[in-house]
């Protein structure tokens, strides 16, 4: 009979070895990050820590100082797909994140739909094409496509850990079992720790032919041997039938009745106060009563004498040398250490924005019990910033990511209402990851950087509806009557290049130019509509989304591009050397995926305003928020004037305001400032 190797657990699905046999690399890519905003930092705190050169529109992230705040580090939020965060992540990170907490998709059949907010009233919203990238590659072959999906992903988590570091995947009934097999592959069947099952939801009676599923897994794995475990004694773990055996009470006069409800005063319960083994020198005679030959007092005389003067022990009838008892009460109790059984830690909050939000006291019981203060913690599927949050109030360092835009927003807001939180910085790959894609999707084909350029644009334009054109040197296709340029991968568009686009639009006497781009120069939207509307021209900005480096979503046919949204400011001076901004109009292009019934209820603008914040002194590196405001879930007021700034010197300065809608989308606009 083979033998079978319980310690070497394998997972086989379509995909995940070659045609020749050999097993596929994990992809593994070392991208830079942009760093595109900083979170409660002033720009003279900035100065004090940067030691590198500002850099035009982005910074490019290099790396923090230090491992504390005090040395430069700064906590994370990370807008992108994980597999390549994480693998860019690498470089400065192998062995240094101390603790990660993971909540992937798992809900086969889920809706993942979500709310949003316009003003007071909340609206379903369906996750953009780009969000449901996860999903479809999640299980677009069903359990086959979720393996592909973890097991990569899991592989570099396990290289990001530290060697003391420990791992937490939260994942349903239906497929704890073929999770934990791949982590038993990938960290190895001796790094299990623990099953725990938590309680997410209070039990229903909804279900039939089974019984209720009411809870979820939380699947522990180490990395190595010594790895950080502080359980805390929790006194909310005590049972009801643990608290029913404190059934004693004492009057003032020290007589013990049963407890009662209702009645003042300490409970406690009487245990035996000798303890197990046979211990030198205390087997003595002790108040007419000596422990049976297995057992011994656990003190010396004198100490138990002064525990009986102190109440710490009972003689119950000692006249006949009944049993000498120690006291013990439930308000000293500290409870008993975690087991892996979950029941009082909360249940799915079920929130307006997310519905699958954890309760803060489950993640705090992970954070603390597996890392220490200061450590660095990690959430790859950060969703509305529950790990961040909780790492955040608890001291610790921490790095999220997630795919949605949306997720990021919330996050920020999330994180921004913490007291005292700790400076962030909100980064992507931005365009770094769209020359990965670039380079891997057309360079192939076009064998050459000129073809791989012509191939990039026939692309987008086939994607934009349009058909390719020649002999132009700034237009690149046409739809309808209008003609089209399409933007650069690496770079923003110009206010140059539309110019450029404009003039040879005009050249060719036709009066619709309609723009395709990634990012763009700030000021450019309203700056070009004048100039275009000046010149008889009907301009279209549009924005590339970022699903067009999703081959499914290329597939699907899910490409949608939307204009640019419109912001109008009004920059006021009330006094010298003292600013004010105060927003004038905003309309947001992607109305129609807001239910026609809401849209009109919407009876102002700044509805659809959820967050917006003012950088008073922009230096072309990194966006800073000087002063912010947004919406909470309590508080869905929005000023949409801001505090005055006042200059501490005169001169010329650079105000940037900042717009996020209610979709988790940015505007951005920049406007010069002379004060004297």
């Amino acid at each position: 009979m083979a033998k079978i190797d319980v310690n070497k657990v394998e997972l086989v699905w379509p995909g995940k070895y070659n045609e020749d046999g050999t097993l596929k690399e994990v992809p593994r890519v070392n991208l830079p990050f942009q760093v595109i905003e900083r979170v409660n930092e002033s720009r003279a705190t900035r100065e004090a820590k940067k030691s590198d050169q500002q850099l035009s529109l982005f910074d490019v992230w290099e790396g923090d100082q230090g491992d504390s705040f005090e040395e430069g580090w700064r906590n994370k939020l990370i807008w992108g797909d994980n597999l390549l965060v994480m693998s860019s992540l690498l470089d400065k990170f192998a062995g240094r994140i101390d603790l990660i907490y993971i909540d992937p998709p798992f809900a086969t059949g889920a809706d993942f739909s979500f709310s949003t907010a316009i003003g007071d009233m909340y609206i379903g919203k369906e996750q953009s094409v780009m969000e449901e990238k996860a999903y479809r590659d999640t299980w677009g072959r069903g359990i086959h496509s979720y393996l592909q999906m973890m097991y990569p992903r899991l592989s570099i988590m396990r290289d990001l850990l530290s060697e003391n570091g420990s791992i937490y995947v939260h994942i349903g009934p239906d497929l704890v079992h073929n999770v934990r097999d791949l982590l038993d592959e990938v960290f190895g069947v001796d790094c299990f720790v623990n099953q725990i099952s938590w309680q997410r939801t209070d039990a229903h009676s909804n279900v039939k032919n089974k019984y209720g599923a009411v809870h979820d897994f939380i699947l522990f794995y180490r990395k190595g041997s010594e790895y950080t475990f502080i359980p805390d004694r929790d006194r909310d773990d005590l049972s009801n039938s643990a608290k029913k055996e404190y059934s004693l009470i004492a009057d003032d006069d020290g007589k013990i009745g049963r407890y009662q409800r209702g009645i003042n005063g300490r409970r406690f319960k009487l245990d035996d106060v000798t303890v197990p083994g046979v211990r030198e020198g205390r087997q003595y005679e002790w108040r007419g009563a000596t422990p049976s030959p297995n057992r011994s007092w656990p003190v010396n005389k004198e100490t138990m004498e002064k525990w009986l003067k102190e109440g710490r022990l009972y003689l119950r009838n000692p006249q006949k040398g009944a049993a000498r008892c120690k006291v013990s009460y439930l308000d000293e109790n500290k409870g008993i250490l975690p087991q892996d059984l979950w029941i009082n830690l909360g249940r799915m909050k079920g929130g307006k924005e997310y519905a699958t939000e954890k309760p803060e006291r489950l993640l705090e019981r992970i954070i603390k019990v597996s890392s220490n203060e200061g450590s660095l913690v990690a959430d790859f599927f950060s969703g509305s910033g529950t790990t961040l949050a909780v790492s955040e109030k608890t001291g610790r360092r921490w790095i999220g990511c997630d795919l949605s835009k949306f997720g990021i927003h919330i996050a920020r807001k999330r994180l921004l209402e913490i007291e005292d939180c700790q400076p962030f910085e909100i980064l992507n790959l931005g365009k770094y990851e769209r020359q990965y894609w670039q380079g891997i999707r057309f360079d192939k084909e076009a064998g050459s950087e000129e073809g791989s350029i012509l191939e990039y644009f026939s692309f987008i334009l086939r994607l934009y509806q349009a058909r390719p054109m020649s002999g132009t040197q700034h237009l690149h296709g046409k739809k309808g009557r209008a003609l089209v340029h399409v933007g650069a991968v690496d770079a923003p568009v110009t206010i140059g290049e539309v110019n450029d686009a404009l003039e040879e639009c005009l050249a060719l006497e036709q009066k619709e130019l309609h723009i395709l781009g990634w990012e763009w120069e700030m000021g450019l939207n309203d700056l070009m509509a004048r100039e275009a509307k000046r010149r008889g021209v009907k301009l279209l900005l549009l924005q590339i989304p970022r699903e067009v480096m999703e081959q499914q979503a290329v597939d699907k046919g899910d490409i949608q591009f939307f204009e640019l949204a419109y912001l109008e400011v009004e920059i006021k001076q009330p006094k010298k050397r003292t600013v004010k901004v105060a927003l004038e109009d905003f309309v947001i292009p992607n109305t129609e995926l807001i239910p026609e019934d809401v849209r009109e209820k919407v009876k102002k603008w700044s509805d659809y305003i959820d967050y917006w914040a003012v950088d008073w002194n922009f230096q072309e590196d990194t966006f800073l928020q000087g002063w912010v405001a947004y919406r909470t879930r309590k508080e869905r007021k929005l000023p949409i004037t801001s505090d005055a700034h006042t200059y501490e010197e005169p001169g010329s300065y650079t105000v940037v305001v900042k717009v996020i809608d209610i979709f988790g989308n940015d505007t951005t606009q920049a406007f010069e400032v002379e004060v004297s």
